[in-house]
């Protein structure tokens, strides 16, 4: 900490400094969440378990404008919220997640703890990444997005060898250079993507509400809702690239 960070946070009142300490507290309770969904993913409570990754989400959304409000890292400088913040994120995205996948039978036995390592070891090595988002707040390669990948690895409830497949392909795309779009921080066509955001919460509640036991509706929106936020810019490259 640099001598005029130490000197705004000791010019800020008491009071000040208590709240924005408190979105430390607040981001770190994303950890203490995670604990309780690896419980219920040992119990095999996989709906409980995705209901608690869902309010660890909630506290991933809320905390970052809440901090950017109360100045945080002015404030309290002595605690980086941006190191505490890919400490939750990763169990919270990625670790949980990669237990629920390989635990869950959903993958070939032989294949599992191979893939459930793969998992965390490329989840480990996308959040260390300092590329790991573009200029334009796009995300580069597959964004450690366990969390979204296991529920639809649940939701469809593919054979196990075609499940097994589609986690290889994912921790292989963790590295290919393509855009996903940050569903809150990318600019271009926000209004969209924060309605469809919109309607995957309240689509994910309903399934989590009956077990996964949903129609094909609600599936279908789901998946094509997933296909926008993954491929999106890419067609949208690719379309641009015939005017160029």
């Amino acid at each position: 900490m640099d001598q005029t960070n130490q000197k705004d946070s000791l010019l800020a009142s008491p009071a000040s400094r208590a709240a924005a300490f408190s979105v430390h507290v607040f981001t770190a309770l994303g950890a203490g969440i995670a604990l309780i969904a690896l419980l219920e993913a040992v119990r095999e409570h996989w709906t409980a378990m995705f209901a608690w990754l869902g309010l660890a989400l909630l506290v991933d959304a809320l905390d970052g404008p809440i901090a950017r409000r109360l100045d945080v890292a002015r404030v309290q400088p002595n605690w980086s919220g941006d190191v505490l913040d890919l400490v939750v994120d990763f169990v919270t995205y990625v670790f949980v997640p990669a237990y629920a996948i390989t635990a869950s039978g959903l993958l070939l036995p032989v294949a599992a703890p191979l893939l459930g390592a793969g998992i965390v070891v490329t989840g480990a090595l996308y959040f260390a990444d300092r590329r790991m988002k573009a200029a334009d707040n796009h995300f580069r390669g597959f964004p450690a997005l366990w969390n979204a990948a296991a529920f639809y690895l649940f939701l469809l409830h593919l054979p196990p060898a075609l499940s097994s497949l589609a986690v290889t392909i994912l921790i292989v795309l963790t590295f290919v250079p393509f855009h996903v779009i940050h569903p809150v921080r990318v600019v271009r066509l926000r209004r969209l993507t924060l309605s469809l955001l919109a309607i995957w919460a309240v689509l994910a509640v309903i399934t989590l509400a009956f077990d996964f036991d949903v129609g094909a509706p609600v599936t279908i929106a789901l998946c094509a809702i997933a296909a926008y936020i993954v491929g999106s810019d890419a067609v949208i490259r690719f379309v641009r690239s015939f005017g160029a």
